[in-house]
């Protein structure tokens, strides 16, 4: 059976997007060809692939893409994960399903922070609440 297509969309594809598909990649690999990229690009978060890493999974080598650079992959489901990209999103020419699963922004979340342990601490709750979605939820959202 063909691997189905999966696009995490974000506002600039730095965090929470990455975030999402390093651990579809890494949870679901077998069945989800995961793909992340924002409505810009804003680099990727170093915080993001700290927090990652601690947890095993290794997203160093992703890059921070717009959306308009996946055009020619037929995605099967494209996942908004915050309310700018929802509010957003553009239409694909495919029939992918598009569904909404916000999170909190972890740069907002950690900007007020009073030590870098602190800020560490908002990344990480984001991250293991995408981990629970992306375990728990994303094969049955895409119809697997």
């Amino acid at each position: 059976m063909a691997k189905k297509k999966v696009l995490f969309l974000c506002t600039g594809n730095s965090c929470r997007s990455q975030m999402a598909e390093g651990w579809a990649r890494h949870l679901h690999g077998d069945k989800i060809e995961a793909y992340s990229a924002g409505i810009a690009t804003h680099g990727l978060n170093p915080n993001a692939v700290k927090v990652m890493n601690e947890a095993g999974v290794d997203i160093s080598d992703h890059t921070s893409k717009l959306v308009g650079s996946l055009a020619d992959v037929p995605l099967d489901l494209v996942v908004t994960v915050c309310g700018h990209a929802d509010e957003n999103c553009p239409a694909f020419p495919t029939h992918a399903k598009v569904v909404h699963v916000g999170f909190d922004d972890p740069p907002k979340l950690a900007k007020d922070a009073a030590s870098e342990d602190e800020a560490l601490q908002c990344y990480r709750r984001v991250r293991d609440e995408i981990r629970s979605y992306i375990q728990s939820d994303l094969l049955a959202t895409v119809g697997q």
